[in-house]
């Protein structure tokens, strides 16, 4: 018979921790939350210290039925919730429903799945920590606050089915600053001139740098043509070369928002996708005959701290797959200023589990996201890659040149893994050709090219994921619940990947930017994070924080309510007529941007996709070329005529013919890493017509 349950919060961490604890445990699930605050009300007692009003959440009463039956059959209850401050609370409330004395030692906490850590964890249980719990409690608190007082203000001065959030607010204010900072940039033209010299058979570049060695930005077309008269009929002349080496060192291994901003560049996929394939390989796989597996440690965490065992283990993996020479010295140690540093950073469970050899049991997602986890993880604990670099200057009359290269001499830890990067800008690992002083080299080509300065990026998910985490705005379990939610409200939508603000946020953004300035200035929001954090180690008793936050704003809200005017946003509406009751259909903003709908709803629910042409006409019968959706949102380019005509291309089609068969044109990305380049090609197997995108 049983002597002990033990509750985890998933169905998956139940199967798997129950294999290692045996027979004397009962293993269940409360499958998330239990209690939590009522959604019909606010829940939060305003006049008597903010006390929550917590209730079993609908549908879990048969649940926490359940837990309490088996609680009654044993002699110990075990609270195995994830080790966090969302874990506490969960805790918490179970200890309440089940009646546990607060000073037993019922909380058993595990930062991997494997059978030492659960072994480990049950040998040392402790009390509940009431800091972790208030912090989570505040938390909650503060969001009840912010969002169910402002939330039906919007309602009623704007639309129904608004939101506003303590942290989605700011977000959105960060997308809508951004377009500000687009729509007012100033373009600034500058010239770039670009000498292609060669060395015997070698071809290199070099750019121009200045007169007699000082520096000169070229500006406008003048100080170019200039520059050409000057060095017209002139030897190239190499008057320096600085021959040099670099040291690169690897990235951290994974935290939480890294490991987001990572599969976002790498991977394409969105945070919360991301985090949900995390938490399968955290909570356990079946891998074959081995049943359950933990693969990964705890993914909600903002250390870069691994575990000595762990370090040890895939010292020997490094050695004995690369050699000695690609492990350092000494262990290589990483640290995070600020980091709560109860947990590791995301990494394997044990070298044990290769990617390579457990693939046949992941999903797609699955693999994909340990196969990074992996790289980065054994990357991080190599020897740092070393580049032989190579600056020359050549001269040309009183001009001179510079050209740069570098070569990888020893990869390191760039034989495994390289970070990504937001930016488009190529690392180019070019060497020249060996070069001497004094000597000339041959011009075969001189490059005048005009730019203009260009606005700073909107943001991509993985660009708006670091932005949140450098200003210190929320935590990263929160990041990708308050992206999907600004878009589900339909606040912003996503074009290629970047985020733009749609009318409506706009307006909301305004309302807010108008009569609660703190709720989306980052230096606040930023400061109440710190506050929750100084409540998690017992610095401040939470109800003061959030009493010292309401007092004020309850004034603006107060504002708000007798100020603010009802703002009417007028639908747009089209030239389209709707098929079935014949009016005409206006424009509607959804989750996944615009689309047609009938203005007669409810009485006519009629709505359709926007289709886009793209002026392309089908090689295959008369319709034309359209922009279509697929099941994942995913954009292809179909033709107009579906489904009698199946022609379709995942790359848009250009609005020229291909010059060599008159085929269609379609411009797509080549290549690999710094290998990467966009290039226009026919899409015709026979042609063989493609050209380089500048």
């Amino acid at each position: 018979m049983a002597e002990s349950l033990v509750i985890v919060e998933s169905l998956a961490k139940a199967k798997t921790i129950s294999k290692y604890l045996g027979k004397k445990f009962i293993v269940k699930a409360s499958v998330g939350h239990l209690i939590d605050l009522p959604k019909s009300q606010i829940g939060v007692d305003i006049e008597h210290e903010y006390k929550p009003k917590y209730i079993t959440i609908r549908g879990k009463g048969k649940i926490l039925k359940e837990l309490r039956d088996a609680g009654k059959k044993v002699k110990n209850i075990y609270l195995a919730a994830d080790p966090d401050r969302e874990g506490e609370a969960i805790a918490w409330h179970l200890a309440q429903a089940l009646n546990i004395d607060e000073s037993k030692k019922c909380r058993v906490v595990f930062h991997e799945i494997t059978k030492q850590a659960v072994k480990d964890a049950f040998n040392q249980p402790r009390t509940l920590n009431m800091d972790l719990v208030d912090a989570q409690q505040a938390r909650r608190v503060l969001d009840r606050l912010v969002g169910y007082k402002i939330s039906p203000l919007l309602w009623k001065k704007i639309k129904k089915g608004l939101s506003a959030g303590r942290v989605q607010s700011v977000t959105l204010n960060l997308i809508i600053r951004r377009e500000r900072e687009i729509n007012a940039f100033i373009p600034e033209e500058y010239w770039t001139v670009t000498a292609l010299l060669k060395k015997g058979t070698k071809n290199f570049e070099a750019k121009f740098y200045g007169y007699d060695n000082k520096k000169l930005e070229l500006n406008d077309q003048s100080q170019v043509q200039e520059l050409l008269k000057h060095i017209k009929g002139h030897d190239f002349v190499i008057q320096e070369v600085k021959l040099g080496e670099k040291k690169r060192n690897p990235a951290a291994p994974f935290i939480t928002s890294t490991l987001q901003q990572e599969a976002a560049r790498k991977l394409n996929f969105r945070s919360a996708r991301t985090m949900r394939t995390a938490q399968q390989l955290y909570e356990g796989v079946e891998i074959g005959k081995q049943g359950t597996i933990g693969l990964i440690t705890y993914m909600r965490t903002d250390s870069t701290r691994i575990s000595d065992v762990a370090r040890d283990e895939f010292k020997q993996y490094i050695i004995q797959t690369y050699g000695e020479d690609y492990y350092p010295k000494s262990p290589r140690v990483f640290t995070k200023k600020a980091a709560q540093d109860a947990h590791e950073a995301i990494r394997p469970t044990s070298v044990e589990f290769h990617p390579e050899a457990i693939k046949q049991y992941l999903s797609k997602d699955q693999y994909k996201l340990y196969k990074l986890i992996w790289d980065r993880l054994v990357a991080s604990q190599m020897t740092e890659a070393t580049l032989d670099t190579m600056s020359v200057f050549i001269r040309s009359n009183q001009a001179t040149f510079k050209a740069t290269g570098s070569k990888i001499k020893f990869p390191g830890f760039m034989t495994l893994y390289t970070e990504g990067s937001d930016d488009d800008s190529e690392d180019n690992e070019r060497f020249l050709p060996e070069l001497k002083e004094s000597e000339k080299v041959k011009q075969e080509n001189i490059d005048p090219r005009q730019h203009f300065t260009q606005p700073p990026p909107r943001y991509t998910e993985a660009r708006l994921v670091k932005t949140l985490e450098e200003l210190g705005i929320g935590r990263p379990s929160t990041y990708a619940p308050t992206i999907e939610t600004i878009q589900k409200r339909g606040y912003v939508t996503q074009e290629h990947k970047n985020f733009v603000a749609t009318e409506l946020g706009t307006i909301v953004n305004e309302v807010l930017e108008e009569y609660f300035k703190d709720i989306i200035d980052e230096t606040f929001t930023a400061s109440l994070e710190e506050q929750l954090d100084d409540i998690a180690v017992g610095k401040v008793e939470w109800v003061k924080v959030i009493d010292s936050f309401y007092q004020d704003f309850k004034d603006h809200l107060h504002v708000a309510e007798q100020v603010m005017e009802k703002i009417e946003i007028q639908e747009e509406v089209s030239d389209i007529p709707c098929e079935k009751c014949g009016k005409l259909m206006v424009y509607k903003m959804g989750r996944f941007g615009k689309f047609l709908a009938c203005p007669g709803f409810p009485d006519c629910r009629n709505t359709k996709a926007i289709i886009k042409d793209t002026g392309v006409s089908c090689p295959k019968c008369d319709g034309v070329i359209v922009e279509r959706k697929g099941k994942r949102r995913k954009t292809f380019y179909g033709c107009s005529q579906y489904p009698d005509c199946d022609f379709i291309l995942w790359e848009k089609p250009l609005p020229r013919a291909c010059p060599k068969c008159s085929g269609i044109l379609t411009q797509k990305t080549t290549g690999k890493g710094k290998n990467q380049k966009q290039v226009v090609a026919c899409i015709n197997e026979e042609c063989d017509f493609t050209e380089s995108v500048n």
